[in-house]
């Protein structure tokens, strides 16, 4: 609106304001994407009906063709508590990050970081807006400032990210830098670069599915914690987690009305044989109260599960070896998801129990090239520091260093229960007998001869490290019947209940494994 006396823009009326802010708030032509829920809906989904109080709506209000600049920001609740929530919408410029882009999300972290808010990621963008990269990139208030505030808020409070579309080029580690990821199968997508700029830059041909789709990512890199078929979905799941965690470092989660388990009868569930294989979930499934197990990372890395649950409406942070996904032994990435998890559990005060079958580290050339000493360390360097309450029951068989990393005694668990089942010990007996006894075996030519000097040396090694030694040396605490296990950490975790941290002190960021 033009004053015709000085030429000047005219002042907006309130019925322009109205217009800009109907127009912020319709954003672009979502129908061209019909698959995909609208930003505003997607923000209905993940909040309680009336309780979003949007900030810079009208950002970028005398521009045309960029409603609220391409992101929705502000506070609203979840089952009545306060999150920020930053929503990118694909339907403005792909979602595409500008100067005031980013300044909208520096603000909403900035009173997340003040207030102590969780922060609900809601990604849907092509990556910075290179006609205007002097406002998104090089500057104190461009895209480094946003990662330095995610960073900043690790551990202090939860960050969640339900990934709907691409998260592109440098906005590729906003996903990364929060506690879980779910993402939108057929749309997400996280890349450092379009398979188009790989091929110019490496030569290498392939498609953004392949390179950087849910399921890659959910599999093979580890990067999305779940894959899920629909948008609502994903903010379903998001909902859901919050509700395990606490608002803040500071705090607990909040307990709820307990459960009974969804099975109780054990008959047949751990094979006597310790090396056949069993699905731990069913383990899992005769502890926790029925239906709060709330597995992460469950389609990577599948030889160690990890997850949250309740136990008697306490949330508890589970780590199991899985024994029939290679005999579950830990490889790099399995340790890996078990340190990024129990660092998580640590950060948000969630009591820890570790369900011990484990043969050990997997070995050979393969995984030492890999770093799997490296990898390890890590894993065990994040158990040993968890202040957390940790319990450790032991399943069946705990060998070697796999021992020690799922939480051994000398790592100072509150407790170590043993099933009947359980067996203790550097390795199996039988493995144990070879390896002593090699040369000796070798020289025996007579194969009756040969198996009764490995029974007669195996049922030593047996006798040498069986479970009543283990307890009467106090190695365990208890040994418990498998029909008595939920109650027996029921109770343990009840005395736990008055554990504070040796120090008031912020713990530590969630790191990236």
């Amino acid at each position: 609106m033009i004053d015709a006396r000085d030429g000047r823009d005219a002042a907006p009326t309130t019925a322009d304001v109205a217009r800009a802010a109907e127009a912020a708030r319709a954003g672009g032509d979502a129908a061209r994407w019909p698959a995909k829920l609208p930003v505003r809906e997607r923000l209905a989904v993940l909040l309680d009906p009336g309780s979003f109080v949007e900030d810079g709506l009208l950002a970028h209000a005398r521009s045309e063709g960029l409603p609220a600049d391409g992101v929705v920001t502000g506070v609203g609740r979840i089952e009545g508590r306060p999150v920020a929530v930053i929503a990118h919408d694909f339907t403005v410029k792909a979602g595409s990050w500008g100067e005031l882009t980013c300044e909208k999300q520096i603000r909403i972290l900035e009173r997340a970081d003040r207030d102590l808010l969780p922060v609900f990621y809601l990604v849907d963008s092509a990556g910075g807006r290179l006609t205007d990269q002097m406002g998104f990139f090089p500057g104190r208030r461009g895209a480094s400032a946003i990662f330095q505030l995610q960073v900043r808020l690790s551990g202090r409070v939860p960050q969640i990210c339900c990934l709907h579309g691409p998260s592109a080029a440098g906005g590729a580690y906003m996903p990364a830098f929060t506690d879980w990821v779910g993402m939108v199968e057929g749309h997400a997508s996280m890349y450092l670069a379009s398979p188009r700029v790989a091929e110019k830059v490496t030569g290498e041909q392939t498609t953004l599915e392949e390179m950087g789709g849910a399921s890659m990512h959910a599999t093979v890199s580890g990067c999305g914690d779940e894959v899920f078929a629909e948008d609502w979905e994903a903010i379903a799941a998001a909902r859901l987690l919050l509700s395990y965690l606490p608002d803040d470092w500071r705090h607990c989660p909040q307990t709820q009305q307990s459960a009974g388990p969804a099975r109780s009868e054990w008959s047949g569930v751990i094979p006597a044989d310790p090396n056949a294989g069993y699905d731990v979930r069913e383990v899992i499934d005769r502890i926790v109260d029925a239906g709060t197990f709330f597995e992460i990372k469950a389609r990577w890395a599948q030889e160690m599960v990890v997850g949250l649950a309740r136990l008697d409406g306490r949330v508890i942070g589970l780590v199991a070896n899985q024994p029939m996904v290679r005999s579950g032994a830990i490889f790099v990435d399995s340790a890996d998801k078990a340190t990024r998890f129990v660092s998580l559990c640590d950060a948000f005060n969630i009591p820890l129990v570790f369900l011990q079958d484990v043969p050990g580290f997997m070995v050979g050339v393969e995984v030492e090239r890999a770093g799997i000493i490296r990898h390890g360390a890590k894993m065990i360097t994040a158990m040993a520091s968890a202040e957390v309450p940790k319990y450790t029951v032991v399943l069946r068989k705990a060998y070697a260093a796999g021992y020690y990393a799922m939480c051994a005694p000398g790592f100072e668990p509150r407790a170590t229960l043993a099933l009947p089942t359980a067996t203790i010990g550097t390795m199996s007996a039988e493995a144990s007998v070879n390896a002593v006894y090699a040369n000796k075996v070798a020289a025996i030519d007579d194969a009756d001869e040969r198996s009764a000097f490995l029974a007669e040396r195996t049922a030593e090694q047996q006798a040498d490290v069986n479970l009543l030694r283990m307890a009467s040396d106090l190695v365990v605490d208890a040994v418990v019947e498998p029909e008595q296990l939920r109650d027996e950490l029921i109770a343990r975790t009840v005395d736990a209940d008055r554990w504070s941290r040796s120090q008031h002190r912020r713990h530590h960021p969630v790191s990236p494994v």
